[in-house]
């Protein structure tokens, strides 16, 4: 039974991002100080959509060892990328986190508030068993609409 959902999972995913696609060329976001890499940008627009990419909540300047702290470290860095792109956190449709640890999710959860009081966007949270940098123990990926 599950084999025969495949084909109507993809065709609902082909036909729910053909409009998106549709409406102009993929374009690369890059805030200041950040750069484009051999395997990552910092965000992608396609038509009135703008995808940031996992953002990490480590900071260089000012290293937080708190979920809390490093929640903020990277929704400010998705920020970044959104106002890059011409929206705002006001205007994110959807988020993923990603923690090491499941005791975060309420400190998480807390700094997360600060960023949406109110009307936060869809989201998951998964927990996942280590993130691509030593001390790491948020990341967050969002998508936002450009009004």
């Amino acid at each position: 039974m599950a084999r025969s959902l495949i084909p109507a999972v993809l065709l609902c995913c082909t036909f729910s991002t053909a409009p998106l696609l549709a409406q102009g060329a993929r374009t690369p976001v890059v805030p200041a100080g950040t750069s484009v890499t051999a395997t990552l940008t910092p965000g992608i627009r396609v038509g009135n959509m703008v995808f940031a990419s996992g953002q990490l909540g480590l900071s260089r300047t000012a290293p937080d060892t708190t979920i809390g702290g490093q929640t903020k470290v990277a929704l400010e860095a998705t920020a970044k990328v959104f106002e890059a792109a011409g929206t705002t956190m006001a205007h994110a449709v959807k988020c993923t986190v990603f923690l090491i640890d499941l005791k975060d999710f309420a400190g998480m959860n807390a700094a997360y508030r600060e960023f949406w009081p109110t009307s936060p966007p869809a989201r998951s949270t998964v927990v996942v068993a280590a993130l691509v940098a030593a001390g790491a123990k948020v990341e967050i990926e969002c998508s936002a609409a450009i009004p």
